[in-house]
């Protein structure tokens, strides 16, 4: 059973996600508070693995409270998934490493989607092998999905599914099997947030997925290019090619 504590300020939220959650087998609560103050005790005494949150709440936003846990030494961080009636902070949220983002109002089976994630995310932890010296691996902190606003929806996109990653002036462009979208960010920034096990940047306006890499081939005038398993062709510059011999020199 996953203990769970509901917060939101609105009784009948509460009572609405309460009920849903009776449909939900995995899931014991064992709380529910109406305000940041009331919920971070409720976290301290239940010891909850998973919190559902609302974003506006009296006191501290879910952000703050967040924050405000991540800095305690009394109890531990449960896995996260938002609920809130504004799509805005959904970015934010999985920046954060949120588990779920849901929308109100939400149905059941959006409901069992998110709780079917984290109960994803907690047997992957059980089951991730111990590192040496009592570390844990840092590949959690890069981020396993990228979310943004596309033709007025919320894309939530795995990193899985990315091909490569492409600058153009002050967006970059993310192309997957068979679509591609433009978002205002930086290349720095994409780099900085995905695991350098699975993407390696080859240009100064090129990220690559390593899964997706056919061959690097290098043309009659000396340039060179990494070659995917579609076809597509991507630009590599000298400068990069270092970070693709290590690469080549581990696979």
């Amino acid at each position: 059973m996953i203990r769970s504590v509901l917060a939101d300020d609105e009784v009948l939220a509460r009572q609405k996600l309460r009920q849903l959650l009776r449909e939900e087998p995995g899931i014991e609560i064992v709380g529910e508070g109406a305000t940041a103050s009331e919920t971070i005790e409720l976290v301290r005494t239940t010891a909850p693995e998973l919190l559902f949150l609302d974003i506006r709440m009296p006191g501290m936003d879910g952000f703050d409270l967040i924050g405000e846990l991540a800095g305690r030494t009394d109890c531990q961080m449960p896995h996260i998934v938002f609920t809130t009636a504004y799509d805005q902070y959904a970015v934010r949220a999985f920046e954060i490493h949120a588990a779920d983002y849901l929308l109100k109002p939400f149905t059941a089976e959006r409901l069992r989607s998110a709780v079917r994630r984290v109960q994803e995310q907690m047997n992957a932890a059980e089951i991730q092998p111990a590192i040496s010296n009592g570390h844990r691996s840092n590949a959690s902190r890069y981020t396993s999905r990228i979310v943004f606003k596309s033709r007025g929806c919320i894309v939530f996109l795995p990193v899985s599914d990315i091909r490569w990653i492409g600058a153009e002036e002050n967006y970059v462009r993310i192309c997957t099997e068979k679509e591609t979208h433009l978002l205002r960010e930086t290349m720095a920034h994409m780099e900085e947030r995905l695991d350098p096990q699975m993407f390696l940047r080859v240009h100064r306006s090129a990220i690559v997925n390593l899964q997706y890499v056919k061959e690097i081939r290098t043309d009659q005038s000396g340039d060179l290019t990494v070659q995917m398993v579609n076809g597509q062709k991507v630009p590599m510059s000298r400068g990069y090619r270092s970070r693709v011999s290590e690469w080549m020199a581990r696979a």
